[in-house]
């Protein structure tokens, strides 16, 4: 297992250079200056290209350790879930799937990303997902496991809450309303904590694990309900004013 400073640096062959490419241990003390430029980037492009509107915001500033969990629509998803968060790291769960080859290993690396096989345990992804609750990141999940354009949040794997019940930390819910658009604004809006102490005296196992799942398709039925009824309420005024106008 990788120490806390990151000193265990793996090391992967390029095949095609023969040149050894040094991955990065993703939890780490400080970001990455790459993940810093790019969050900068990511100032620009959240609030022109790619404009979005966060609801809620201010339930993400608080002391971490804590996990988000949202659903998934979108390559650049992670951006969306980093850019609020300014009080400590962000580190990132992704599927190993992600990581063929050493330069696409360094890159998620360098962005905090743990890869995680999906299919069979991953001790190693669970220790650094734990390493990093302990020294107090915030842990973005997709509990999904993929990307689902429904935006639904119903097809949840076990892993997710597991993960999240085994590191004892709040776990706060963000809906993507919609896939990320040029010059078309995404909603994105932050739930309340969910609360799964009660969950903790039952012990963590696959029951309680899927009472988990099933607290947070609730949450995310409560979200889209409200980010439709914000939709239309938005459309109403739209009518209205149009109306006004003629």
């Amino acid at each position: 297992m990788h120490d806390l400073e990151g000193k265990g640096n793996m090391q992967k062959k390029e095949a095609s250079s023969g040149r050894w490419l040094t991955i990065p241990d993703p939890v780490r003390e400080k970001d990455s200056r790459l993940f810093q430029f790019l969050r900068g980037v990511a100032t620009i492009v959240l609030h022109t290209f790619l404009p979005v509107t966060y609801h809620h915001e201010e339930r993400l500033q608080k002391e971490p350790p804590f996990v988000m969990i949202s659903n998934h629509r979108h390559a650049l998803d992670p951006v969306i879930m980093a850019y609020p968060v300014r009080q400590t790291q962000t580190v990132f769960l992704g599927k190993k799937e992600l990581g063929k080859g050493s330069l696409a290993s360094w890159f998620l690396a360098t962005m905090h990303c743990i890869l995680v096989d999906r299919h069979h345990t991953d001790m190693e992804a669970m220790r650094a997902c734990m390493r990093a609750m302990k020294m107090k990141k915030v842990l973005v999940i997709f509990p999904e496991g993929t990307r689902h354009h429904e935006g639904q949040m119903e097809q949840i794997e076990n892993g997710a809450s597991f993960i999240i019940m085994r590191s004892r930390v709040p776990v706060m819910p963000v809906y993507i309303d919609s896939k990320l658009r040029l010059f078309r604004r995404t909603h994105v809006y932050v739930g309340e904590a969910i609360p799964y102490e009660d969950l903790l005296s039952e012990g963590v196992n696959a029951e309680t694990c899927e009472k988990m799942n099933e607290r947070m398709r609730e949450t995310f039925r409560a979200l889209i309900r409200e980010a439709e009824k914000n939709k239309k309420n938005f459309s109403e005024m739209q009518d209205f004013s149009g109306k006004g106008r003629k």
